[in-house]
Formats: structure tokens, sequence, C-alpha cells
């Protein structure tokens, strides 16, 4: 079933993805234990592997309706898993070159990526007042590039907040900007 699932799921890749994709052939699967959010989804762990013996392990994750779905409406996706992927697509300065989606046995909605299961958590508790403003700050600049990204002007205006702060800026690089002299201009 599952290499089945991987052929329909390398069509939802660009394709210089699935040049890469094709160089590895599906090994051995499991299924992965999940969190506590995810409890009543299928999470499998695919191990691919290239002619060089270099793995590839691909995580295969169950994609539900959205929970926002009853406050905001249905998704323009019919397929959950590429709501998923569009989405992070959108939010995330650069994806994951494997993110994919297919739909599986049981018309179960999936979506694919690269298994990198790197999660850290900050010790907040242990931080004094200036680490965590520090972090604070941090945690928004990632957040409101995120929804810059994505576009939302309604977004973008909460985080720019009612001073003037971010229209002076914007004035100081125009007009450094304006100022340059001729062929020197940078991006």
């Amino acid at each position: 079933m599952l290499r089945e699932a991987l052929t329909k799921y390398r069509e939802t890749l660009a394709e210089d993805r699935r040049v890469l994709l094709d160089r590895y052939r599906l090994v051995d699967a499991a299924i992965k234990v999940v969190g506590i959010g995810s409890v009543g989804t299928l999470r499998m762990v695919a191990l691919m592997m290239s002619d060089a013996d270099s793995p590839l392990f691909l995580q295969v994750k169950q994609a539900n309706a959205s929970v926002l779905e009853a406050y905001a409406g249905k998704s323009v996706y019919a397929q959950h898993g590429e709501r998923v992927v569009q989405g992070q697509r959108l939010m995330q300065p650069a994806s994951d070159s494997f993110l994919g989606w297919v739909i599986g046995p049981e018309s179960r909605h999936f979506y694919l990526r690269q298994l990198r299961d790197v999660k850290l958590s900050p010790l907040v508790e242990t931080y004094d007042v200036e680490m965590l403003s520090i972090y604070g700050k941090a945690c928004g600049w990632v957040l409101a590039r995120a929804h810059a990204k994505a576009g939302g002007p309604w977004a973008i205006s909460g985080y720019l907040g009612k001073s003037d702060q971010f229209d002076e800026a914007m004035g100081k690089f125009a007009l450094a900007y304006a100022d340059q002299p001729s062929g020197t201009t940078q991006h």
C-alpha cells in the first residue's frame, strides 16, 4: 500500500524533487507513536535507500479536517494533506524539499515530509526578565515573518500596532535608498 501511495505522492512534488526522490527505493516502514495532539491519526516512518546506501527517512502523517473549519469555513483544498502542505509552503521561508500529499488507503488524507525529529524546547522558566524579553521578541519576529510571507494585511497591521515607528522607519529607508549614487542600488 505504501509503494502505491508513494507513487501518487511523487506527483505532488516539483519535477526537480521527483528526480531526487527517484534516486531512492522504499526499504521498510514502521508505524510511529503519536503525541497527544495526534491521537487517532496514523503516523509512519518510511526508510528509503539510494543505490549508494544513503538513507532518506520520510514521515507520513495523516491529516484531518482543520479544527478551524467550524469557525472559518471549509478549506479551499478538498484534500486535507494538501491544505497542510500549501499552508506550510505559504508560511515558511523554505519548506521541506520532500513536502507533498496523497490520499491513501481507506481514503485517508496524508502529507509527507522528510523526517527530522529535532524538537528542542527552551526552558523559559529559567529565563530572567532580559532573556525572556529577547525570546519573546524572537518569537514575535518569526511569527510576523510568517504572516508577512503569507500576505495577510490584517495580521501585519496587528504586528505594526498604532505607533508611527514603522512609518518613520519606512520613510528613512526610502530617503536613504533614493540618496544612493546611481548604479549602486542594493536590495
